[in-house]
């Protein structure tokens, strides 16, 4: 049988001092892909990613899971990254993983076409850069968000006349700032699934009252969302951005204030892949993987 790694974090296990309240989104991931991949003969193994004993070299190849502390320790992340793609198939591949971990990404999506929000990009979020992008947006009220960061990580909405948050609170570095779109709280996001570019599901992802955090840390929820062709049709069109092999890929779109779908992100590194609003999510990824494998 073909092994595969499949890389998760330590916070993720429920018996794990650190584990993170969403630990379960793991249980529910794995357990869907698991049995599928077995079913045409690849062996989906769990591995710690920073464990000491973890030998990428023997796996046939090596998924990057649900490894979401690694915005915390990105260094020793990238690292593991190179050696796995030396010594075995790491998917998704580390150039793409490389080029998707800075959300400067966007500015190249932008440049190819697609559908993006207004953003002001800032070497630092402080007071005169956040002020500065209301200016620039025409906005009173704007999201702020880490280059490296990921799962609404040291991310913060800002009115124009709020006092800024402690430093703790807002990005470490440079940062991306947005003006805040109602329709993150009124409608929710959609989640666009593709394996190996092959559609798989859609998900609705919904706010807890009061907040505009999807995230299930924070109360979201999520729901199944069928799209439309034309939705499809352009999700699809910010996946053909994309050159070279994709294993997976999550299209995550907002409407906009002109009532059309826009980019918030294409998480090609460690998305949660919302097993429970997709029935046919293991048979299309395992159907995937051993394409690319």
């Amino acid at each position: 049988m073909t092994r595969i790694a499949f890389l998760t974090a330590s916070c993720m296990l429920r018996d794990h001092p650190d584990a993170r309240k969403d630990y379960w989104e793991y249980e529910l991931e794995i357990a869907a892909l698991q049995p599928a991949c077995a079913a045409i003969g690849l062996s989906l193994e769990p591995v710690i990613w920073d464990a000491a004993d973890f030998d990428p070299s023997v796996f046939d190849a090596v998924v990057i899971g649900t490894c979401w502390d690694y915005m915390e320790k990105p260094e020793a992340f990238m690292a593991m990254l190179e050696r796995c793609s030396r010594e075995t198939r790491l998917l998704n591949p580390l150039e793409t993983v490389r080029w998707n971990s800075r959300k400067t990404y966007l500015k190249d999506l932008a440049a190819r076409g697609a559908p993006m929000i207004p953003t002001v990009w800032a070497d630092a979020a402080n007071a005169d850069t956040i002020k500065a992008a209301f200016d620039t947006l025409g906005a009173d009220d704007v999201v702020v968000k880490p280059v490296l960061g990921a799962g609404a990580w040291r991310q913060a909405r800002l009115r124009r006349d709020d006092a800024l948050p402690t430093a703790d609170k807002l990005p470490p570095s440079d940062c991306m700032i947005q003006p805040f779109l109602p329709a993150v709280a009124e409608e929710g996001e959609y989640a666009f699934l593709f394996f190996n570019r092959d559609f798989s599901h859609c998900a609705r992802k919904i706010p807890a009252k009061g907040d505009y955090r999807v995230q299930s840390e924070y109360g979201g929820h999520e729901e199944v969302h069928t799209p439309s062709a034309d939705e499809l049709a352009l999700a699809r069109s910010v996946l053909d951005c994309i050159e070279g092999d994709v294993l997976y890929a999550r299209v995550d779109m907002l409407r906009g204030l002109d009532g059309k779908l826009a980019l918030i992100e294409i998480e090609l590194i460690e998305p949660y892949l919302y097993p429970e609003q997709g029935p046919q999510i293991g048979e299309v990824f395992a159907r995937g993987l051993k394409a690319l494998v």
